[in-house]
């Protein structure tokens, strides 16, 4: 009999699946051939602690300690840039964002492709790190391992049912005390097939380019640039440059894949911005962010049946949340004391949800 069975090999899945480890045998199920392969696989991959809703900035620097324990981040920055129409949004941004602002031409300095006959307004944070997602990954199946648990790839759950204990039905037969569903766009339909009422999740796609790096210049010390509104980003990336239109166009569960229109869409906001059309893509590619109805992560058991427990609806905050969102939820199910602010834990728990 397994613990905690923990259905989606995420940043989610893994991480909740580490703390859940010192408590008992955890195994983790993945239905693709690796891990991380979808939402977490696709990420933007930026520790921002300022990014993201309250509960969110909550969690984010509950996380920071974690990663600044341990070599995970690497300095990038944060550029906000508005065109010379965008003061008061701009505006709203800077302050939400905490950064400082700074003149058109000091942001050239830092990125010379930009042009300064359509930016209009520019801030910077040096806050903003790359982080080394697939070490963390990684690092957290470790520690199921080392914990004496299994992570295990193909096992696309088919059938889920309660019998006194959980029985799962994938390419093998599991049987567990608590579910730990962390299937990130197909959470509902895991809840569904287990009785549990849905949180009613949308998964929204955001698409990807990568470019080369625009006139030839060297990336390596450009921070991550930002159109107000989140209207657009680019991002260096391993000497090319991954633009995003940072759309959230609501889909439904499925292998995501680039939106050409849309796409074309935001590299044209991007270009608005710079001196260097882009005159190559040299690919693209698009995950889902999930969100619950009022925008915020869903964490904890489920009121209706504790043994079933929700890690989900993460909204492309996975990443930067995963260290204590995931320390939250082993808090909960094992009854200790939880070590984030209780409105926070409000704002974060199936409760809230009106369940």
């Amino acid at each position: 009999m397994i613990d905690f069975l923990v259905i989606g090999g995420g940043i989610a899945g893994l991480s909740t699946g580490a703390r859940l480890s010192e408590h008992g045998t955890v195994t983790v199920l993945e239905a693709e051939d690796a891990l991380g392969y979808h939402s977490s696989g696709r990420s933007a991959a930026l520790f921002e602690q300022s990014y993201g809703p309250a509960s969110v900035v909550a969690l984010s620097r509950a996380s920071a300690a974690f990663y600044e324990d341990n070599p995970y981040l690497t300095p990038r920055g944060l550029m906000l840039i508005g065109a010379k129409d965008q003061q008061d949004q701009f505006c709203e941004d800077l302050s939400d964002l905490g950064l400082v602002q700074i003149s058109p031409e000091e942001a050239k300095q830092q990125i010379p492709i930009l042009n300064l006959d359509t930016v209009g307004f520019a801030a910077l944070g040096n806050n903003a790190r790359d982080i080394d997602t697939d070490r963390v990954l990684q690092d957290f199946s470790r520690t199921i391992r080392t914990n004496g648990g299994q992570v295990l790839t193909r096992q696309k759950v088919q059938g889920l049912r309660k019998s006194g204990h959980w029985v799962v039905e994938a390419s093998d037969t599991f049987e567990a005390r608590y579910i730990v569903n962390a299937a990130g766009a197909w959470v509902d339909e895991i809840a569904r097939m287990a009785g549990i009422a849905p949180i009613g999740i949308t998964p929204c796609r955001r698409s990807m380019a990568r470019i080369p790096a625009p006139g030839g210049h060297d990336l390596r010390n450009w921070p991550m640039m930002l159109g107000v509104g989140e209207s657009w980003y680019a991002k260096p990336d391993a000497g090319k440059l991954l633009v995003s239109p940072a759309e959230a166009d609501p889909t439904t569960p499925h292998d995501a894949y680039a939106d050409d229109m849309v796409l074309a869409e935001g590299l044209a906001r991007y270009e608005e911005m710079v001196t260097e059309a882009v005159t190559r893509v040299e690919s693209n590619w698009a995950g889902l962010r999930n969100f619950a109805p009022d925008g915020t992560l869903v964490l904890g058991p489920d009121p209706k049946n504790e043994s079933f427990v929700w890690a989900a609806a993460q909204g492309g905050y996975g990443f930067q949340t995963a260290p204590a969102a995931s320390q939250l939820i082993a808090d909960l199910v094992t009854g200790a004391s939880a070590q984030i602010d209780p409105a926070v834990v409000a704002a974060l728990t199936p409760e809230r949800l009106g369940r």
